[in-house]
């Protein structure tokens, strides 16, 4: 029939939103922005939605051959550093969940650890968790910072294939 359009459009029910999570004040702003503006909007829908918390472990340092003695490969130290990776996590994830809590949506919630390069480890999981979402804290480095360093949020807007949220955090709006 000319002219009738077929308006019958199909939503993705079930939502994966990704939230990369670390040690940083701004991650968990980010962890609270997407609870307050993503989640709570998606909740009064009847769509489904997860969090997945992403906390990725930064690669052991490389020792060379030179190093004073040898004792930095013996198995204590590497059991130190292993327990302290641990505890990190621990306590990152922690702190995301007392945020999540706080919030009174009745979402599922993933935890997710990975272990290398944070802008790597981050883009590989986004694919292999097939996120719809990906929410990231921003530093807030300037150009000159961010040209030496690198950004990993400017990286993962650029290498992953679902949209990105960058949430910028401005401490003037905590008090």
């Amino acid at each position: 029939m000319d002219g009738e359009v077929n308006m019958n459009i199909t939503m993705k029910k079930d939502k994966r939103i990704v939230v990369a999570v670390d040690e940083s004040e701004e991650s968990m702003h980010a962890l609270s922005w997407c609870l307050t503006h993503l989640i709570s909007a998606e909740q009064s829908s009847s769509s489904s939605t997860t969090l997945v918390l992403l906390y990725v472990k930064p690669p052991p340092p490389v020792f060379s051959f030179f190093d004073a003695a040898g004792y930095m490969f013996s198995s204590d130290v590497n059991a130190a550093m292993e327990k302290y990776g641990c505890d990190l996590v621990n306590s990152v994830m922690g702190r995301a969940e007392a945020i999540y809590r706080s919030f009174s949506t009745n979402m599922n919630v993933e935890r997710f650890v990975g272990k290398g390069e944070a802008k790597d480890v981050i883009c590989n999981a986004v694919e292999k968790l097939r996120a719809d979402t990906l929410v990231m804290g921003s530093h807030g480095y300037g150009f000159m910072k961010r040209a030496l360093l690198g950004s990993v949020s400017d990286y993962c807007s650029k290498h992953v294939r679902c949209p990105v949220v960058i949430v910028k955090h401005h401490p003037a709006e905590d008090n």
